[in-house]
Formats: C-alpha cells, structure tokens, sequence
C-alpha cells in the first residue's frame, strides 16, 4: 500500500533552457528543487537537440526558458523541450517563459502582417503545452492567444517597493510614456499614492510624416518622475521621454521596466542621458557589458518560484497580487 501511495505521489519537476542558466538556478533555488539534468546542444547546421536524462513520467514539468537573443534560437529550444516532455509521458505541461517572444507582433498594423504573438502560442500548443506563465506580457490581449490557463504575473510589487524605499514619496510622479500604459500607471500611482502624468505623442505639423512631438500631460515641474514600462530594447522613446520631463521641469527622472532587453545602443543612450536611475528586472540575462553605473537589477526569481508553487499546489496565482502595498 505504501509503495502505491509513493508511486501515485504529485512529482514537481523543473525544466531550463540554455537562454538564462541563472535565473533557472535562482528558482531552483527558491523552490527547493534540482534542476532535471539536461542534455542540449547545436548540431554543425544548427539544428538543436535536447534530452532529459532522467524519468518525468507522470510528472508535473516546468518548463522554463526566457526569450532573448538569439530569440529564434531559444523559443525553438523551448518548443523542442515542451515536445520531449509531452512525448516522455509528463502530465502536465508549463511553459515558463519570463519573457515572452514576438510579443510586441500582438496585432496587424498594416495588411499583409502576420500576427506573431499568436502564431508562438499555436506552436506551444502543438507542441503539448498545458499551461502558459509569462511576466508582463506586452499587452493583455496575449492572454486569449493561448487556449489553456495563462499565468500572467506582474513586476509592479517588485519593482514598486525598489521605488518607494529609495525615492522621497512626496516628490513622486508615475509616469505613463504613452497612452497605451496609462492603465499600468494607474496601478503604480494607488501604491505610491501619486500624482500621475502622460507623455502623449503627436506629429509635428510642420515635419510631415516625420519625427513626433512628445508632449507632457501633467504637472511634473520639479518632480521627481517615475516612467513606467514593460520593456527597454533600444532605449529611444525612454530617453526622448525623459528629456521631455526635463524640458517641463522634471527634478530627476528614474526609468522602471520589466525587460531589460537593452539592445545596442540602448546602454550607450541611457549612459549619456540625464536618467538617475534605471530600474529593471532579470526575466533577460543581462551581459556585464550592458551593465552600467545607475542600472539597477532586481531578482524576479521569487516571484516566479511563488506562482510556479502555486500552480502545482493548485492555489491562486492571482492572490499573489491582491492588496499590494510598499
């Protein structure tokens, strides 16, 4: 009887890549866990071969694996482990990707344009995926992409609570860089319980078709402001943002993001920018070239080991965000 109990007992495994071998210590870590051994390497052509060398037969897998560059690369490795899983008999299946690949392709802006966000959660989907956990997802919409369950978690605790024991409170102000965050922002003003301002974008009249006008909605005159985003790539829009703030009396201005994917020449824009401080994550391995005096990293393997613990638990991850506070 006791060798049935055993043999029918609930098994967390957890599963990386080779994209971010550090974060996928860290949650080990977190959760208390080893790492299944993997085998994963390019062949001569660059075809990739993964596999694992120990039984996940009944398991409940964790599959994690961030999408940085080389982008293709990984997210082919990731669907090549989710397949290895569903074909060595786990039974269920969670994609892990901290960032999510082709986000930002979320809709058609044009004709002729594929939808590329969706097209990667078909492909999780065919490969065996039971179950998607992503990390400020570019846009929420990304959520019904997927038929299964979507653990979509959020950095705003994480990175709120950085703010608001670094910066004086009563000189704060959230600030959205474009309409499409304004929700986002709202959500940072409740917690530090600040003003809010936008950067609303428009084309110059007199430059046709050409370069935007960023306008500052809001009193951010000798302000402290705190621009929020899910994500850094070439850093351009950040730091027009922040010389706009400038422009309008901003006192400082600390950029806060998800993603640090700090594509060249982002490092060398915010280095020679007025930005005190710049505030990401590590769902993206950062290199130590990327890495600059005023970058600021935060560890978002806790969060990540909580939901990941509250799925096989079968508890809530939405409650990992009620009633937020710092």
């Amino acid at each position: 009887m006791t060798g049935i109990t055993q043999s029918n007992a609930k098994r967390m495994v957890l599963l990386a890549g080779r994209s971010h071998p550090e974060l996928a210590q860290a949650v080990a870590a977190e959760l208390g866990v080893d790492l299944v051994p993997t085998r994963a390497y390019n062949f001569a052509n660059g075809e990739i071969f993964v596999r694992f060398d120990e039984s996940i037969r009944g398991c409940d897998a964790f599959v994690l694996q961030t999408h940085t560059a080389p982008v293709n690369e990984w997210i082919m490795e990731h669907l090549l482990m989710v397949d290895a899983l569903k074909r060595a008999s786990a039974k269920r299946i969670t994609v892990v990707a901290p960032f999510y690949g082709y986000a930002r392709q979320d809709k058609k802006h044009a004709g002729r344009e594929p939808i590329s966000a969706r097209l990667m959660a078909d492909l999780f989907t065919a490969a065996g995926a039971d179950r998607l956990m992503s990390v400020d997802l570019h846009t929420a919409q990304i959520q019904g992409f997927f038929d299964g369950p979507v653990d979509h978690l959020f950095a705003l605790p994480i990175l709120a609570a950085h703010i608001g024991r670094t910066v004086d409170r009563n000189k704060i102000t959230v600030v959205s860089p474009d309409a499409g965050r304004v929700r986002v922002a709202e959500r940072w003003t409740d917690i530090l319980d600040s003003p809010l301002a936008i950067i609303h974008k428009r084309r110059d009249p007199d430059v046709p078709n050409e370069a935007k006008v960023l306008e500052v909605v809001g009193d951010v005159k000798g302000r402290i402001c705190v621009v929020v985003d899910d994500m850094i790539d070439t850093g351009g829009t950040i730091v027009k943002a922040a010389e706009a703030l400038f422009e309008n009396g901003a006192e400082d201005v600390i950029v806060t993001a998800t993603h640090g994917i700090l594509s060249s020449p982002a490092v060398e824009r915010l280095q020679n920018s007025r930005i005190k401080e710049v505030v990401v994550t590590d769902t993206l391995p950062i290199a130590a070239e990327n890495r600059f005096p005023g970058l600021t990293v935060l560890p978002i393997a806790p969060l990540l080991a909580r939901a990941i613990r509250e799925v096989f638990d079968e508890g809530s991850v939405a409650g990992l965000f009620d009633h937020v506070g710092v």
